[in-house]
């Protein structure tokens, strides 16, 4: 789909067209499920079930945000990113909480397929990113936006307001960064 049609109907959804929202689903549909499916890679392949039930979470919790302005395609997709990533974490620390594997009352328990291993490290990636940001948060949001988003250079460059080439150096600074805290 255009990026404009997409951008067109976020305009139109934060003008409080409801018919709006029922045509934005299925155009970003796709692209949601990319990015869920980016996150949950390093999983078993036959959940799929897992994926659809993180971009369906993510859409509601994003179309129950009616203060948002939304600025365009990108800008909708970086905050898809990031709200996946806070729904896994979440998950990842319900889960590390539990002494059983399935979390009672947390939306993603009818799907777990994020092993004890995954749901450690992907808190230690969050409290890592957390410490980034601290220091850099452009760089903490190019890791968010490539790492959990799957958002192309040019699209982060797009969302972020920067130049391609600052995207990639920011990947490269902030990729070293964290391997050394996460190997601490």
């Amino acid at each position: 789909m255009p990026t404009t049609e997409v951008t067109e109907l976020l305009h139109r959804i934060a003008r409080g067209d409801k018919q709006a929202e029922t045509e934005l689903i299925p155009r970003v549909y796709r692209e949601l499920r990319r990015i869920a499916q980016a996150y949950l890679r390093k999983e078993r392949h036959d959940h799929t079930l897992q994926a659809t039930a993180l971009v369906h979470e993510a859409y509601l919790r994003l179309t129950g945000q009616a203060d948002i302005n939304w600025k365009n395609r990108a800008h909708f997709f970086a905050i898809a990113a990031n709200t996946m990533r806070r729904i896994l974490v979440d998950y990842a620390r319900h889960r590390n909480a539990s002494k059983r594997s399935d979390v009672e009352g947390f939306l993603l328990d009818h799907a777990p397929a994020i092993s004890n291993q995954q749901c450690a490290f992907m808190t230690g990636l969050d409290e890592a990113l957390d410490r980034l940001a601290g220091l850099n948060p452009r760089q903490a949001r190019v890791v968010e936006l490539k790492f959990f988003g799957g958002l192309t250079e040019e699209e982060i460059a797009n969302v972020l307001e920067i130049s391609s080439r600052t995207v990639k150096r920011d990947w490269t600074l902030a990729r070293a960064w964290l391997h050394g805290e996460l190997s601490r």
